[in-house]
């Protein structure tokens, strides 16, 4: 009996002292996790990828955003016929307004198109042809996505059926060479982004897999002791997890000081710098800082996990 009871106390006390390790070491891992100068390091690398990643988004959103203004600045001009009385046009205007191709129109009438010529060329047209040589218009400007040979190409036809348009008048080369030049930035801004998001998520791990591998011992200690796989995961998962939030509240606020100057020095940016792209830009750097931090961190301290004593050496 009483070798059974010094067996069980034996037992009882080798318990005890694993708990009490456990806990030393959790505690240890979360203070030294939160407050070493890793932690600064890893915060500082990790911002500085996430702003790169950052850019790549805004930029990519903000060609976007600037493809749709210019497109939907390309004008094109209905010139009406001479016998057209101005209520006419004026219910022709608003007939192309209820056009879900249509952003917006401005009616030119004749005198308007005479005094804007005037302005532009510095003499009066009329003085020398004795009437003037300018018929009433409505300029169209449509939604980007009409903004297109094609698609103009049946809008011309079905405006030309609404009302007696004598001629569509439209830069065609330039919505072309626009269309070309937007397909071009976006395939390169798209693969740039492909490609940053890669190589963050490499730089990342290897900031994350270095802190890892400097605690690869203390992880082992604790499998000795008993300590269940998850209990050894969290200290390190919740490290990372402020490690990828703070850094990621880092580059956001970077990337919003730099979208509020850009606005501020060109106020005219407004139009392309939207609230909506720099919400997107600050979610998507969020998610990614904790998305990628926590999955490195998962993946790394797996690894280390699975591996055996004698191959901590060599790791």
């Amino acid at each position: 009996m009483e070798v059974v009871k010094s067996a069980n106390n034996l037992l009882f006390c080798a318990k005890f002292r694993c708990t009490v390790s456990l806990f030393q070491m959790n505690t240890f891992v979360r203070q030294r996790s939160r407050f070493d100068m890793q932690f600064v390091t890893s915060c500082i690398s990790t911002t500085m990828v996430l702003l790169l990643l950052g850019m790549v988004v805004f930029f990519v959103q903000s060609a976007g955003n600037l493809s749709v203004y210019v497109r939907e600045n390309i004008s094109f001009s209905a010139l009406m016929s001479d016998d057209m009385r101005e209520a006419d046009i004026l219910k022709f205007q608003k007939k192309l307004e209820a056009e879900p191709y249509v952003k917006s129109t401005a009616y030119i009438s004749k005198e308007q198109a005479l005094r804007e010529e005037t302005e532009a060329m510095g003499t009066n047209p009329q003085e020398f042809v004795g009437h003037n040589p300018f018929t009433a218009s409505v300029e169209i400007n449509l939604h980007s996505d009409y903004a297109n040979a094609d698609s103009i190409a049946w809008i011309e036809k079905s405006v030309m059926q609404m009302a007696k348009v004598v001629e569509i008048v439209y830069p065609e080369e330039l919505i072309d060479v626009v269309n070309k030049n937007v397909r071009k930035i976006s395939l390169v801004l798209l693969t740039l982004a492909a490609l940053l998001t890669i190589i963050s998520f490499s730089l990342i791990n290897n900031t994350i897999r270095l802190t890892i591998y400097a605690k690869r011992f203390l992880i082992h200690t604790m499998k000795l002791v008993g300590a269940d796989w998850n209990f050894i995961r969290k200290p390190f998962l919740v490290r990372n997890l402020w490690v990828g939030l703070i850094s990621a509240l880092c580059a956001d606020g970077l990337l919003m000081t730099g979208g509020y100057w850009l606005v501020r020095y060109e106020p005219e940016l407004i139009n392309v710098i939207t609230t909506h792209t720099m919400l997107t830009v600050i979610l998507t750097v969020l998610l990614s800082g904790i998305t990628i931090t926590l999955l490195c961190a998962y993946i790394s301290i797996n690894r280390y996990l699975r591996m055996k004593s004698e191959t901590l050496y060599y790791a």
